[in-house]
């Protein structure tokens, strides 16, 4: 059963597509002058993607081993679909309406300091379009050179 387990590519690949993306994240924030903070590496938002990295490694690996008229690549696309969809826009729309809720939160801690308010929300929830479609396009090319590589 465990064999099962770390041989199967539909679990493999799309785990290691996270976790190379989550790198990758953890540079681009210290190119940016950010600093080097391991948090990046398990944080959600910034660039690029991993939900979608991770998604797209997933049906590509379904559709490059069980084909693309399967059950299981239908399945894997649609999810993905949906992520990507998530990650760009809903959760996108969340990261700004926490930055306009911090800005309230500290104009109103200016105003009152002896009130003691919450903690500021996180504001880097969701992607960019870019971040999502760089996500993806990494997500392929993993599991595709992945896939590939394993075959010859």
């Amino acid at each position: 059963m465990f064999y099962d387990l770390i041989t199967n590519k539909a679990a493999i690949i799309p785990f290691c597509a996270w976790v190379i993306t989550q790198l990758i994240k953890t540079l681009v924030a210290l190119v940016e002058g950010k600093g080097f903070d391991l948090s990046y590496f398990i944080s959600s938002g910034g660039m690029p993607s991993a939900h979608s990295a991770t998604v797209c490694a997933l049906a590509t690996t379904v559709a490059m081993t069980d084909g693309l008229g399967s059950t299981p690549f239908a399945i894997s696309a649609v999810l993905a679909l949906i992520v990507m969809y998530d990650a760009a826009g809903i959760r996108q729309s969340v990261g700004k309406q926490s930055v306009v809720l911090n800005r309230i939160v500290r104009e109103l801690r200016e105003k009152q300091p002896l009130i003691k308010l919450e903690a500021e929300l996180r504001e880097l929830v969701g992607h960019t379009p870019f971040q999502v479609f760089v996500g993806a396009i990494l997500g392929v090319t993993i599991a595709w050179l992945w896939v590939f590589l394993s075959r010859l």
